[in-house]
């Protein structure tokens, strides 16, 4: 299986500090890194690193050609990536002394791109491949309805959730990733619900979909059908949580893609997001397959 990623890349500025700030706050951190990001350029190095075949696309400005450089390092295709006069996508992220961030968001180029470069990009791919999406991009549903009329699967991240998602052809969809503030939200139910209504909400409201939920410490749930898995987390050592989410889909798609039921999938996606969470940083932090399967 092929997968193409059409999703965001961005600059990441990644500030360590003692908490994330409160309104009118000022705090000096300890360090300052900048490095690359983007949950769709993240989720294509996931899939590259756990050894899928992986094409990222997505448009940048001149200031991160250096990503390109960065993803095809990992073993990412880049050359559905396209360049513009403007700004690339950023990400200005605070990781606190606990390993948890808060992160701000600039479109740039990830708010860019055309429905003419969608088409062109689509061209190449069509029944066996899989597109990954999130919600960082333009042109989302066109992106879903022309990759199903090719006979596409179709696989969406529904991050970051606003209520412009119930626009999209969510039934389409053949598997839907999404933590549990973006579950409840999605399914329409209070965040305090137990993670087995939410997912049970979400089966009944998207019966074509697969639906992998994931919900911190609590671990990850899976629902489809009459199946559902529920995976532990693996304990580790939290440094920084940026990136967990995007190494647990990556694992789990290149999981699917050699073949593995779907709870074996959501093991080797767990152990790999654990590595990840150990790591400072974002794509950097990712771990290879050899780390992950041994």
């Amino acid at each position: 299986m092929r997968f193409l990623t059409y999703g965001s890349t961005n600059i990441d500025l990644i500030f360590t500090v003692d908490h994330i700030l409160a309104a009118g706050e000022t705090l000096q951190s300890t360090s300052l890194t900048k490095s690359a990001g983007g949950k769709g350029a993240n989720q294509s190095t996931a899939l590259a690193k756990a050894g899928a075949a992986v094409f990222h696309a997505g448009k940048i400005g001149s200031d991160g050609l250096f990503l390109l450089d960065l993803l095809q390092s990992w073993g990412v295709d880049t050359r559905y990536v396209r360049t513009y006069d403007g700004a690339t996508g950023q990400a200005l992220i605070q990781v606190d002394r606990t390993g948890q961030n808060a992160i701000i968001l600039y479109g740039g180029g990830n708010k860019a791109i055309t429905v003419d470069e969608i088409e062109e990009t689509l061209a190449s791919f069509g029944e066996g491949d899989m597109l990954v999406l999130q919600n960082e991009i333009v042109h989302t549903d066109t992106l879903i309805r022309r990759a199903k009329e090719r006979g596409m699967q179709v696989c969406m991240n529904i991050a970051p959730f606003d209520p412009s998602v119930f626009d999209l052809s969510l039934s389409m969809l053949d598997i839907i990733v999404v933590n549990e503030i973006e579950a409840a939200a999605l399914g329409r139910v209070a965040q305090k619900s137990a993670y087995e209504e939410i997912l049970e909400q979400l089966v009944a409201a998207y019966p074509g979909a697969q639906i992998l939920l994931t919900v911190g410490a609590g671990g990850s749930y899976y629902g489809f059908g009459n199946e559902r898995h529920h995976q532990p987390i693996i304990e580790a050592e939290v440094v920084d949580t940026t990136a967990a989410g995007d190494t647990f889909i990556g694992y789990y798609l290149a999981s699917i893609g050699r073949g593995l039921e779907p709870k074996e999938a959501m093991y080797w996606a767990t152990k790999a997001a654990s590595i990840t969470v150990s790591r400072s940083g974002a794509m950097a932090s990712i771990p290879y397959a050899s780390e992950v399967f041994g």
